[in-house]
């Protein structure tokens, strides 16, 4: 039956950024856009009314970047993002322990720790982590996901210790004795990972539906993920059968684009060789790029500098690949059919992934290959003209202020910070920027994010007058960022990310005109149905619980 939604306030993200009154849905598709009269004179008398009584519409949300099944898999585990202490985490980790009575030798894992916002202002360690136990394996990643610290039980059945050299792309942590800190950085952290036991596809299966629920509720209905590498055994196969699973049993409740993390050129092929190209799949789940992971975090010092850390003049950063290695992962995936994107937040990551590109396009020439970069944090001129000149995609990631803004400039120094986090000059480039959470990395909620990109504040409101202010972006900047560029990124602009007669009916009603608050209110706008394919999948109740809306 068709439906046609009157009365409200529609904001369509078409070219012309166009409001409309009403507009209908037929099946999975809407078939007609315009004023209350048009719509209700097109589909007739044999249709279903719904009166939308002012509220504002917008396209569903698409997150160009996030970890969804990581997001699933960290919901399992002890979160340290509101805690304020290292006291904490320990009192709070022991608690949790006995409570889900977890047996000796058996692993305990957190996540989302940050030194930053620690009262002791300094990372875990291996000594805290045996303060919680020394019976299990225990390990804790911090927030930005490059870093983890193990204790001493996880060291010795990782079988680490003193002697072990660092990793290509990583490091294993000493202090000025030679001891080991259980921090492990960049590419170390798999010397944990692979001993620590996979899950079952049942049990993906399960974090994901669980997380999904909640990705409904931020009204978000596409998500461009990266979950190749979330379990131990790296096994792409079993999360794609996952996804197959969900969806064939009506319950994958958000459109996937696999964002195929394979940094192993044999995997990369047996990968390409199994028939896998971006793109193949259905308007549920497809394959989509190949995604690298270049350096690592600014929080962690890991991010790779073209200059020394401020504040830590021994240390660049880590590349996690040699140029050469770069080249022929980009190379082969650009000349099978695969598109491209690469984490690169520091400068001298982002020109290694620029010149790779540029060898890509020379061994096979495609005007239309929509690489990009994802983050784009540590930024000089040069590197913003070479994104306008190669037509790179920049894969921005507003949110990542509420929490970099009180570190960035004694990290990097007054000079380079000045031409980086530069979000509005890119935009005003003309540069394509789809926007992302990084999920779990930093808040899921779109909301969120267009609170700190149109403020340039952290969710206290630091600072009055905003942070770099000259970069604030709008709230319509940000919307088609999180709609119709994101579906661009993905090659979908002609079937959603807008709210257009022949696409996808996937929408979101809010509570209020997003576009009108004051901005220091927009975290207080929130979503109160979520549509996908013309299917409710969230409704939000009257008193502060959410309803989902599984129709299958």
């Amino acid at each position: 039956m068709k439906k046609a939604y009157i009365n409200g306030n529609i904001i369509t993200v078409n070219e012309s950024n166009d409001r409309v009154r009403s507009f209908a849905v037929q099946g999975n598709k809407i078939i007609k856009t315009g004023t209350d009269e048009e719509v209700l004179s097109y589909v007739g008398a044999d249709c279903e009314i719904i009166d939308l009584q002012g509220k504002t519409i917008l396209p569903g949300f698409n997150d160009s970047h996030l970890h969804l099944l990581n997001y699933a898999y960290s919901l399992t585990k002890i979160d340290c993002n509101e805690l304020c202490s290292i006291e904490e985490i320990i009192d709070t980790s022991k608690s949790f322990a006995a409570k889900n009575n977890i047996p000796p030798g058996e692993w305990i894992q957190g996540r989302g720790w940050n030194e930053v916002y620690l009262k002791e202002n300094r990372s875990l360690s291996r000594d805290d982590l045996d303060k919680i136990s020394t019976e299990h394996p225990i390990i804790f990643t911090r927030v930005c996901e490059h870093i983890v610290t193990v204790n001493s039980k996880a060291l010795e059945i990782a079988g680490i210790n003193e002697k072990t050299p660092n990793p290509w792309g990583g490091e294993i942590e000493r202090d000025s004795k030679g001891r080991l800190t259980g921090v492990l950085k960049e590419t170390a952290r798999y010397l944990p990972y692979k001993i620590i036991p996979k899950k079952s596809i049942e049990e993906i299966k399960k974090m994901l539906i669980d997380a999904i629920e909640v990705v409904s509720s931020y009204g978000i209905t596409s998500v461009q993920t990266d979950d190749f590498e979330t379990f131990s055994d790296k096994n792409w196969r079993e999360i794609i059968k996952a996804y197959e699973e969900i969806m064939q049993e009506g319950k994958l409740n958000v459109r996937v684009y696999e964002q195929c993390l394979l940094p192993d050129i044999n995997r990369l092929k047996d990968f390409i060789d199994q028939g896998n190209y971006s793109g193949k799949g259905n308007e549920y789940f497809k394959i989509g790029p190949l995604k690298l992971l270049t350096d690592g975090s600014l929080g962690g010092r890991t991010a790779y500098l073209t200059i020394p850390y401020s504040d830590a003049p021994d240390t660049r950063g880590i590349s996690v690949f040699t140029q050469s290695e770069l080249d022929e992962l980009i190379i082969t995936a650009h000349t099978n059919n695969m598109r491209i994107v690469c984490h690169a937040i520091g400068d001298e990551a982002m020109r290694m992934v620029l010149e790779s590109y540029e060898k890509a396009q020379k061994a096979k020439k495609d005007s239309d290959a929509r690489m990009g970069i994802i983050h784009v944090q540590i930024t000089d001129e040069e590197i913003a003209e070479k994104f306008k000149n190669q037509n790179i995609l920049a894969y921005i990631e507003p949110i990542c202020i509420n929490s970099d803004m009180h570190i960035a400039e004694e990290r990097i120094g007054e000079k380079l910070l000045k031409t980086s986090y530069n979000y509005r000059t890119f935009c005003d480039m003309g540069i394509v920027t789809p926007m992302s959470s990084d999920c779990p990395v930093d808040s899921l909620n779109p909301i969120d994010s267009i609170y700190v990109g149109v403020n340039r504040k952290d969710f206290n409101g630091y600072p009055s007058g905003g942070w770099m202010p000259e970069q604030r972006l709008t709230v319509e900047q940000m919307i088609r960022g999180f709609t119709i560029q994101s579906a661009y990124a993905s090659f979908e602009e002609n079937s959603k990310g807008s709210i257009e007669e022949g696409k996808l009916a996937d929408f979101i009603i809010l509570s209020e005109d997003i576009t009108a608050v004051n901005p220091d209110r927009l975290r207080a706008v929130y979503v109160e149905e979520t549509y996908l394919g013309g299917r409710c999948v969230y409704k939000k109740k009257k008193y502060d619980t959410s309803e989902f809306c599984v129709v299958l």
